[in-house]
């Protein structure tokens, strides 16, 4: 491919609308996500990833690509992008559907009963990881298709398995950390919405979340306990599950109500 100006590249990542990484193209250029390099920045730091050179690495809910990306600039020997669901979403038409039922008051129907929004052929949400893609000279294999209900064995087994951001918008959890067992050669990094609840330390528990009760997303489902997560893993088969990045001291929270924060479990096979 013949190298873009930074006038291109620009005018090509404005036309892409909503982004959800921040990833730079040179020159640059970097792609306005709603996670701001700072945010990647702390979110490394929380993932504790091990060292990815000569390692095959898979991206499960990949995106606009930035940890795909990121795990080639580590100099992994493999590395595969997959998703299905986000890149289906036409993220334009979703936005204004969002502010339009929430000024209405109208619930937030999930987005692939939206017609209008649901478009698994064309990929509009995908946009943004093919640009980044082809401007980075990217070698990762790209799949679109559903984890949950794709064959596995054609997918092959990864040492490093990044499920990042996943595991509380599918409605069966531990089906899909059985599934996810079965692509981890080694560690799976498994990051995801959880809940600190008060009175209830160390209980494995998960919360089930109504339709667009958090954050306005319809596709929340289910939201674990630090060691909900954990001890769901060891469930789903994993040899050994640790929480690396876990709820904040408890002098930081009010005891009497309920603490959203992000969670990262590394699982082994």
């Amino acid at each position: 491919m013949e190298p873009l100006d930074r006038a291109t590249k620009q005018r090509l990542v404005d036309e892409v609308g909503p982004w959800h990484h921040s990833i730079g193209l040179g020159d640059g250029v970097v792609t306005p996500g709603g996670k701001t390099p700072a945010h990647h920045h702390d979110d490394l730091r929380r993932l504790h990833l091990p060292d990815l050179a000569g390692k095959s690495v898979i991206d499960i809910g990949a995106w606009d690509g930035y940890y795909t990306f990121m795990a080639e600039g580590a100099r992994a020997s493999r590395v595969v992008a997959l998703d299905h669901y986000v890149w289906s979403i036409d993220f334009k038409k979703a936005t204004q559907y969002v502010l339009d039922r929430q000024r209405s008051g109208q619930r937030i129907q999930s987005f692939h009963t939206v017609p209008d929004l649901w478009n698994p052929i064309d990929l509009p949400g995908k946009r943004g990881f093919d640009l980044a893609h082809r401007v980075l000279n990217s070698r990762a294999e790209v799949v679109v298709d559903d984890f949950m209900a794709m064959d596995l064995a054609a997918l092959g087994a990864f040492d490093v398995v990044l499920f990042l951001g996943v595991i509380y918008h599918l409605e069966e959890p531990l089906r899909a950390l059985r599934r996810l067992r079965q692509v981890t050669r080694d560690l799976a990094v498994i990051e995801s919405e959880a809940v600190l609840l008060p009175g209830r330390p160390g209980r494995p528990l998960w919360q089930f979340v109504d339709a667009d009760q958090l954050n306005d997303d319809p596709s929340n489902w289910w939201v674990p306990t630090a060691e909900g997560l954990r001890s769901m893993c060891l469930a789903a088969g994993f040899s050994r599950a640790e929480v690396v990045s876990g709820p904040p001291e408890r002098s930081r929270f009010r005891r009497s109500r309920a603490m959203p924060y992000r969670l990262v479990v590394h699982a082994f096979s």
